[in-house]
């Protein structure tokens, strides 16, 4: 009776397991304009999806859409919403090295918003604010990311920005301060400043 109680040991438990022994399935659309580039990527998005994650993906060209199943080898049941958050963001328009770091690092999102969300514009205004999100050659647009070390795809009105909770933040407000008419030099300087705080941080 005064001998001490030995706690039981249970092995980690499988995805399958996890489910009830039935495999969970996600299904993650393609819009026709990533039709192409998701022909040439296929391989690059395949291989970690199946040798990282032990999942299992087909495209289905009948329902437009990329098709993941959890299968006996997938040991986490997070892995599946894990790939599909890599595949939207690819399908957002992000690079496939870009996406990729969704599966391999913690605490990274895809934030999106709308151009109009932050100040109401329509025609030549709408697209001129577009325009000073770009800049010459996409400069403002590298100059945010650079500065920030987040990712953005700018896609007509909509902005999608991949990256750590606290960057996104700093490129949100500087892509916020561009749409609102701020000069772009003043956005640089604010960006300079905060980017070497956060780089202090780490």
């Amino acid at each position: 009776a005064g001998g001490s109680v030995v706690p039981p040991s249970f092995g980690p438990v499988s995805a399958l397991e996890a489910f009830g022994g039935k495999s969970e399935f996600r299904r993650v659309p393609v819009p026709p304009n990533r039709y192409s580039p998701l022909r040439k990527d296929w391989m690059s998005i395949y291989t970690p999806i199946v040798e990282q994650l032990k999942l299992d993906v087909r495209m289905n060209p009948r329902k437009r859409c990329v098709e993941l199943k959890t299968n006996e080898h997938t040991q986490d049941i997070d892995v599946l919403q894990k790939a599909a958050d890599f595949l939207r963001a690819y399908m957002l328009g992000f690079a496939v090295t870009d996406a990729v770091a969704l599966l391999r690092v913690e605490d990274l999102f895809v934030d999106s918003f709308m151009v109009t969300d932050v100040k109401i514009l329509k025609g030549d205004h709408l697209s001129r604010a577009i325009g000073r999100l770009a800049g010459k050659d996409g400069k403002c647009k590298f100059a945010i990311e650079n500065a920030t070390r987040t990712r953005i795809i700018i896609a007509d009105s909509r902005v999608h920005i991949l990256g750590s909770f606290s960057r996104i933040k700093v490129a949100r407000d500087a892509i916020c301060a561009l749409i609102l008419g701020s000069p772009i030099s003043k956005v640089y300087s604010n960006l300079r400043s905060t980017a070497g705080r956060l780089s202090q941080k780490i």
